[in-house]
């Protein structure tokens, strides 16, 4: 009993220290980047709903509340959810901001001449496009989902809550930077994912960076299209 506790104990540590390295870092931003790529990707399916209109759009967002039912109660697997995004977000940015930290010590003063021609413009912006990304969610969860900051909010209505929102400009313009912000942040760490956990190659690659633009694309797209559409007066 004693020598079980005592290697759960070490196996734990074992564990713990292996976060702590910067390729244990690397790993669980790669892990935590598939997660909340895979939410990424439902989200944007589900937002195409709109275009279906009210009936069709508010049927789908109830049916995010039951899903799981019988088994789940209403909203407890939604909520469940949340919480494993939310723990995937914290672990994700904590393990960014540290291995940035840790790549600005391990070179304290800058280089004579700035090496970065053949880094992208992606990669060098991905700490500031996480920045604008978390703002963003943390606004969009007090708009569309608690609705504390949207005045028109009515509980039970996501349709008209949503163009409530993108009938102001200055939030339909905050939503499209946001959405660019998260697409080029999609678009280097899509392929930087696969890099990590060894699925890379000079052919391979190709593949990774293909699928990259090509879903990071489709969901500026669809993103910037909603507040646009409701600004233009196509949702109504």
């Amino acid at each position: 009993m004693i020598e079980a506790q005592l290697a759960g104990k070490r196996s734990q540590i074992g564990l713990l220290a292996l976060y702590r390295s910067t390729i244990g870092m690397k790993v669980a931003m790669a892990v935590t980047g598939f997660i909340l790529y895979g939410f990424v990707l439902m989200h944007m399916w589900g937002n195409l709903k709109v275009y279906a209109g009210r009936e069709y759009f508010n049927h789908y967002s109830e049916f995010l509340r039951e899903v799981g039912a019988p088994f789940f109660g209403h909203e407890q697997a939604l909520w469940l959810i949340r919480i494993v995004l939310l723990l995937a977000v914290v672990l994700h940015f904590y393990s960014a901001a540290v291995i940035t930290l840790r790549n600005r010590a391990s070179r304290p003063v800058g280089y004579a001449v700035k090496k970065d021609l053949a880094a992208s413009f992606a990669s060098r912006t991905m700490i500031w496009g996480g920045i604008i990304v978390a703002f963003f969610v943390f606004y969009h969860l007090l708009d569309l989902t608690t609705g504390t900051v949207n005045p028109a909010f009515k509980a039970g209505d996501p349709y008209d809550n949503l163009i409530a929102s993108f009938s102001a400009v200055p939030v339909a313009v905050f939503y499209v930077v946001a959405v660019a912000a998260l697409g080029v942040h999609l678009f280097h760490g899509v392929w930087s994912m696969f890099q990590t956990v060894g699925w890379n190659g000079p052919r391979i690659d190709r593949v990774w960076r293909g699928l990259a633009f090509v879903t990071a694309a489709a969901f500026v797209v669809v993103g910037v299209s909603i507040p646009v559409a409701v600004l233009a007066g196509v949702i109504k």
